[in-house]
């Protein structure tokens, strides 16, 4: 049974046009939706981490105190993590879209052969 499954899915792989796949509006809306949201969460993602480094050598306003003798550079340390854990949830989340349209991907090219 397994044999069967596995000599199916290198069958359909020599057979699939990867050019038409990559064509089809649903690929395109499909990578469209990764850029829009890769794109931007990744540019926060080094705009905000390279602040830190730069902001506390080239100026003294992280120095400042934050809350008692914790400074505005330890605030903004802890707070890359909770930016990190954030993204990473975002981006679980919108993968279960991605995944959905992916299938939806793969249900029209088992329509067409």
């Amino acid at each position: 049974m397994q044999e069967n499954v596995l000599q199916h899915s290198k069958e359909m792989k020599r057979k699939l046009d990867y050019s038409a796949i990559v064509q089809s509006s649903s690929f395109q809306q499909l990578m469209n939706a990764k850029k829009a949201f890769i794109l931007p969460a990744s540019l926060f993602f080094l705009a905000f981490y390279f602040t830190l480094p730069i902001l506390t050598s080239y100026s003294t306003i992280l120095n400042q105190p934050a809350i008692g003798s914790i400074s505005w550079a330890w605030v903004f340390a802890f707070a890359q993590f909770i930016m990190t854990w954030t993204l990473c949830i975002l981006y679980s989340k919108r993968a279960a879209t991605f995944d959905n349209m992916i299938e939806k991907i793969k249900q029209e090219i088992q329509q067409r052969s």
